[in-house]
């Protein structure tokens, strides 16, 4: 039987993420493979550059205006 399943290491075991029908102690055969994401690495300032967003000049200063429809600023 061959079945792809996801499960988190945690240093010492993998542990799945979702139950798996298997008896206790049956033996497998593991092949693993990071996701894409976890391999990448990056600091969120890089990642959010390379995002190319776009936005008002005063985004930094009045972002709780923005998000929240706040009067006050020029519209």
């Amino acid at each position: 039987m061959v079945k792809t399943i996801e499960a988190l290491f945690d240093g010492i075991v993998f542990r799945p993420v979702e139950p798996i029908t298997l008896k206790p102690n049956t033996r497998v055969r593991i092949t693993f493979e990071t996701p894409r994401l976890a391999r990448e690495k990056g600091s969120f300032l890089q990642v959010a550059s390379s995002l190319k967003l776009e936005g008002p000049p005063d985004w930094s200063t009045n972002l709780e205006d923005y998000l929240y429809e706040k009067g006050g600023r020029e519209g």
